[in-house]
């Protein structure tokens, strides 16, 4: 996680950037790049495509630092400029998304998944094989582009709420609402391999 803190060696560190003091961008390279990539791999599935975000995000960066107002932390801008560079890669023809907008929604508002299996009561350590790792991984690949970048930022890279907002340009409630939506579409679509795996487990249980 990116701590956005503003602490001195940050306000200090922009500075030097602003100058473009080779030194301090290296600085901000070691220091941010791993997050960055993480997140461009995360939104892209594809480490070719990652690379070239990573490259893209530090040169729009470098080419910006000098309106950056320091608003949100030097992290946190580095993962809008990430998220925005993804998206013009991942909107261009010929990419196709899935959409959740026609999900049953209940009179209170809440979207309704198609299967409700409650897979976040499995047991702890059903989570930590490789293969369910890799389910839920293409899951998350799956999330359509909206929902994915939110759950990504608050699940997986641990910002909390107003970090993720300021890193998506969203509000909180709205950051909110897509990261209910994202965790609903997870738990739709892992929901029948969970019961599955559930079934299997009850099987050998009792010796069937």
């Amino acid at each position: 996680m990116v701590n956005t803190t503003k602490t001195k060696s940050e306000r200090e560190l922009i500075a030097r950037l602003k100058t473009g003091d080779k030194a301090a961008w290296s600085e901000c390279l070691e220091t941010h790049s791993p997050n960055v990539y993480a997140l461009a791999l995360r939104l892209m599935g594809s480490e070719t495509e990652a690379e070239d975000v990573l490259q893209e995000t530090f040169m729009n960066a470098y080419k910006a630092i000098g309106s950056f107002e320091g608003r949100s932390g030097l992290g946190t801008w580095l993962y809008r400029i990430t998220y925005n560079a993804s998206m013009m890669r991942l909107r261009r023809p010929n990419k196709e998304f899935v959409s959740v907008e026609d999900t049953m929604m209940a009179e209170d508002g809440r979207l309704i998944p198609e299967q409700l299996f409650d897979w976040c009561c499995l047991p702890e350590q059903e989570f930590e094989t490789d293969e369910v790792k890799v389910r839920l991984e293409q899951a998350i690949q799956q999330l359509p582009e909206k929902y994915k970048a939110v759950f990504v930022l608050r699940e997986l890279e641990e910002l909390s709420t107003q970090e993720t907002a300021d890193a998506l340009d969203l509000t909180v409630g709205a950051t909110k609402v897509r990261l209910h939506r994202a965790r609903l579409w997870l738990r739709e679509r892992l929901s029948p391999y969970f019961t599955e795996m559930a079934t299997a487990d009850v099987r050998t249980e009792e010796g069937v």
